[in-house]
This record gives structure tokens, sequence and C-alpha cells, in this order.
């Protein structure tokens, strides 16, 4: 019985790896180039690409379980589709695939939009999966920390709504328990959603607090100007990733990124410990800078 773990030497993938190990599981790791990949030992890493179908065919090859993440590149949602058919026609039943939260209501932001619809199509084909849909990611305040702590400003446009940001290392933990979970029933089990949510739902304002309060001086929130944040993230990334950054910065100052009912009891209750707290990772940041 094996795990085959894509995304495995990302942020969320490889820790994903570290925690299935830990509690003894078989993983195989797929790579675009195992030159590079570095998993503890007794990993199996495989070579292969979403799009080269012949390196699917054999990295799924005797896998029971599959851990889908798909990075946000142009073709992620033809991607996402071309794994899960290569793992039906492989008879692979227990699947865990990382979406993101909300995507039927971002409709208009790619990444997002694509993610649903690999979403419908698990769904409609009646494959067995846990689909697992984060809020934001705290981690992805590491591109922003030198305006923060260069400049005194946070710059994300979160807005007035709020965000409910998990820590990537509790996402990691989530994804691996589902995995073992799926892995270990007798029978696949059916369809299941989780929103992955952090204990906090927090304005741009109430992050600028939480910032000054570790950097111990006056951190400002920068506002909602979407269009100047994608001029931005264009000194740094392709223009239709900053395009689709924008889309969703435009998406948290009218919708939010909000939990459902239950949402943080649940996941409480899955790690058997609280979650993660902004505050926390800022402190952490802050102390490694």
């Amino acid at each position: 019985m094996t795990i085959l773990v894509t995304g495995a030497t990302g942020n969320v993938g490889s820790q994903v790896v570290e925690h299935l190990v830990k509690r003894g599981a078989d993983v195989r790791a797929l790579v675009r180039d195992p030159s590079k990949a570095v998993f503890p030992a007794g990993v199996s890493v495989v070579q292969g690409d979403f799009l080269d179908i012949d390196s699917l065919r054999n990295a799924m090859s005797g896998v029971s379980t599959l851990f889908l993440l798909n990075a946000v590149v142009p073709d992620e949602f033809t991607q996402a589709l071309v794994a899960l058919n290569v793992a039906r026609s492989a008879g692979i039943e227990r699947i865990v695939y990382l979406s993101v939260i909300h995507p039927d209501v971002y409709v208009n932001v790619p990444h997002f939009a694509g993610k649903f619809g690999v979403e419908r199509m698990i769904e409609q084909m009646g494959m067995n999966a846990t689909i697992l849909r984060p809020a934001y990611f705290m981690q992805n305040d590491l591109m922003i920390k030198d305006a923060i702590t260069g400049y005194g400003v946070y710059p994300m446009p979160v807005g007035d709504k709020g965000l409910a940001m998990i820590d990537v290392r509790d996402i990691a933990e989530i994804a691996a328990r589902e995995l073992l979970r799926r892995e270990q029933a007798a029978q696949p089990l059916p369809l299941d959603r989780i929103n992955l949510v952090g204990p906090d739902t927090l304005t741009g304002t109430d992050i600028a607090a939480i910032w000054s309060d570790v950097l111990a001086r006056q951190i400002n929130y920068g506002g909602g100007d979407t269009a100047a944040f994608e001029q931005n993230l264009k000194q740094f990334m392709p223009q239709w990733m900053a395009y689709d950054m924008r889309m969703m910065g435009e998406r948290f100052l009218t919708d939010g990124m909000l939990p459902e009912a239950g949402d943080v009891e649940r996941l409480t209750a899955l790690l058997g410990r609280p979650l993660r707290r902004y505050g926390d990772f800022a402190s952490e940041t802050a102390a490694a800078a």
C-alpha cells in the first residue's frame, strides 16, 4: 500500500512527506528532477511531470492513495485533470486533493476557478476523495516581509472583511492525517470537503497591529489599492500571475475569506491541538530575520 505525493518538493508537499514517513507510511514522491530531491530515508523517488503521461502512469503504478497538489501555473487545470484521469485508470480510489477555500465564490480568479473545475470532476465522476480547501497561507506573507520590516507597511490588500489565515504546517499535517485515514480504511471512503482555516479571522488593520506589537514599532496597513499591488508583484512574478493575485485581492476586499461554523473546532479536534496563530508566525518570522 503506497501513498504517492505530488508537489513533493514544495513547502506543503515536502512536509506532507515528512509527516507520512514519521507515521510509518510507504511513501513515493513524484518530482521533476530526482537529483535535487532531498527526502527522509525510505521515500521512493520517481521522476515525472503532470503533462508527461507515460511518467505519470509509471509513478502511479502500484499506488493505493494519491495526494494531488498542483502548482499555480497557466495550465494547472489541465495538469490536474490529466493526473486524476491517469489515477482513475490506475485504479487509485483513495485521493486527497488540495483545492482552495470558496472556489465557488471566487469564480473570476483563475487559479480558484480552475480548482473548482477539478472539484466538479471529482464529484461528478464519483471519485473517493477528501477535498481540502485551505484559506490564505500565512507563509505567503514571507514574500512581503521586506515591505513590513523595511518600510513599515503591510501591503497585502486584505481589506476589512477578514481572512482566516492558516499556517502551512497545519495544512501539511491535516493532509497527512487525511491520507492515512483513507489509506487505512477497509473500503474507499466517500467524498468529503474540509475547509482549512486558522483560529482567527484577521483584517488588514488587525494584521498590521500584530506586526506593530511583534516589531515594537508602528506598522501601517497599506489599504486596498489592488492596481498598485499588481504592479509591485510584476517585479518578481509573471504578469499573468500578478494579475491572478490582483483578482484574488479584489475578492478579499468584497468577500473576505471567512470560515464556516464549526471549521475551527473540527480542525482542532482532527489535530488534537490548537491551530497555529498568525501572531506566532509573525514572531517566528521576525526572529529569523
